[in-house]
């Protein structure tokens, strides 16, 4: 535990002397979100992080993007760590965007896994989102529009029983934070190797946004993986490990 975020940390001091990977979970996840084969990424150092509020972290959470990074820059401080890589999906790839902007001195490389400049939320999600009464009902939604038609339902399953672990108020805050959320304009500023991955059925950041993407981050890289939506890495895996860990090694 450090301050208000609890963490995995995979490799100790068995790892080849790379920066380490630092995962920042989505809108109302925790590390879990994160498949095994990544937090477990033999040779490297591998962070999971539950956000505050989120998984086994205490807190009330954050409702903004920049909010969150200083969470996650004070938790690099009191691990000493002085450069990561940061990878994020959806809101975590957003926090990793905005701290490579705001610290860049502190990332030596970005993956942005289902995310995009700009996560604006659907009005009426984010208004039923604040009504507690309706949280199961949201929840159903969010998960329905995160996963492709081929996802085994056992994997839909647990991670709806995931998300109805975090308080409303919470995603809610989660929710505000993407709303909020827009550096379309200052995404050419960001200045390191960047790997982009998307599931090609992701509804919620679709296509469009990883292309965006790459267009505009100067040093990037776009992967796409077949058959998987927004929750590309709990659907696909291998897929993303083995993207993730090519990435690394050309660091």
């Amino acid at each position: 535990m450090a301050g208000a975020i609890h963490f995995s940390d995979h490799g100790g001091d068995r790892y080849s002397g790379s920066p380490p990977l630092v995962l920042i979970h989505g809108s109302g996840g925790s590390r879990l979100h994160w498949p095994p084969q990544l937090r477990r990424l033999p040779n490297y150092r591998v962070f999971g992080l539950d956000l505050p509020g989120h998984g086994d972290s205490p807190g009330e959470g954050e409702t903004t993007i920049v909010g969150y990074v200083a969470q996650v820059v004070d938790w690099l401080d009191e691990q000493g760590i002085e450069r990561a890589v940061l990878a994020g999906h959806s809101m975590g790839g957003a926090i990793a965007m905005t701290a490579a902007l705001e610290k860049p001195d502190r990332v030596t490389g970005l993956i942005l896994v289902g995310t995009g400049g700009r996560l604006r939320v659907n009005g009426e999600i984010l208004q039923a989102a604040a009504d507690p009464i309706r949280f199961e009902e949201i929840v159903e939604v969010v998960i329905t529009w995160s996963f492709s038609d081929q996802t085994p339902e056992k994997i839909i399953a647990l991670a709806k029983m995931r998300m109805l672990e975090t308080k409303p108020e919470i995603i809610h805050g989660d929710f505000v934070a993407c709303n909020q959320f827009d550096i379309c304009d200052q995404l050419p500023e960001i200045h390191v190797p960047t790997l982009i991955l998307c599931g090609e059925q992701d509804r919620l950041t679709p296509l469009k946004y990883a292309r965006h993407l790459d267009e505009e981050i100067p040093d990037s890289t776009l992967f796409l993986i077949e058959g998987a939506g927004h929750m590309v890495m709990l659907e696909q895996p291998l897929e993303v490990t083995g993207a993730v860990e090519k990435f690394l090694g050309s660091l």
